[in-house]
């Protein structure tokens, strides 16, 4: 099976290299920045092009959300399957005469992060069961986390995802914030962080949840406010508890 790649961002980059370690060619990867796409092909030994889309059995959209469907038009090919690998949008996003499909890896990727792909939990959708079988085998390749689920069930794992790492993330840039405006480094935070996430393998969050909003210790949560100058963190701070008492009907 001839597959190609389109993109060069983030997503892109793993999907190639997955494929690279666990054997599986990938004919070519095409895009617009040249430079992103050499530096791929280059550590991978991938064929790449701006100009000439290669034929391929399979063609794996791997760009921003907003630019998925201009992109799938550049796919002429009619006796193909083409996949995009967005968590947010419907197969039927994408313009052409091809077989449509959903390849969405559930993870967050860096350029120079390291990742274990076959830890990576992969959900698939596709028009026909023959293509649903193609795509599952070939996500098994790489990952031993392989289901089938259609776009409904996929938007919500995408909000999920961006609830449990898009936010979090935020909130450890801002905590960095204050800690940089006291000089205190970061890393001091990062066994708490390791633990805060390591209990979740175990427990429920809510049952793990900690701090001086889930004891409603007033005193403390009216100190932290005198403390904070920013009106952005003395928001966050503000909403985060509100929601914490919530929760927990304090």
């Amino acid at each position: 099976m001839k597959i190609v790649i389109i993109g060069s961002g983030n997503v892109a980059y793993h999907l190639a290299k997955a494929f690279c370690q666990n054997k599986i060619e990938v004919s070519q990867i095409f895009g617009r920045n040249e430079n992103d796409l050499k530096s791929i092909s280059d550590e991978l030994q991938i064929p790449f092009s701006t100009t000439k889309l290669a034929d391929a059995d399979l063609y794996l959209i791997s760009v921003k959300d907003d630019s998925v469907a201009e992109v799938s038009k550049i796919i002429s090919k009619e006796n193909c399957l083409a996949a995009h690998t967005s968590g947010s949008l419907p197969k039927e996003i994408l313009v052409g005469n091809y077989r449509k499909a959903g390849f969405y890896p559930l993870q967050t990727f860096s350029r120079s992060k390291e990742l274990d792909y076959s830890k990576i939990p992969f959900f698939v959708e596709a028009e026909n069961r023959d293509d649903s079988e193609l795509l599952q085998n070939l996500a098994l390749k790489i990952s031993k986390n392989v289901m089938e689920s259609d776009y409904e069930n996929r938007k919500y794992i995408h909000l999920t995802a961006v609830f449990s790492c898009n936010f979090v993330n935020h909130l450890f840039a801002r905590a960095k914030e204050i800690s940089d405006s006291q000089n205190i480094p970061f890393d001091y935070f990062l066994p708490l962080i390791d633990e805060t996430v390591s209990k979740i393998h175990h427990m429920e969050p809510k049952l793990a949840q900690t701090g001086p909003a889930v004891r409603n210790d007033e005193r403390v949560l009216m100190v932290h406010e005198a403390l904070i100058n920013d009106d952005e963190h003395l928001k966050i701070y503000r909403t985060m508890n509100e929601s914490i008492k919530k929760m927990y009907e304090l």
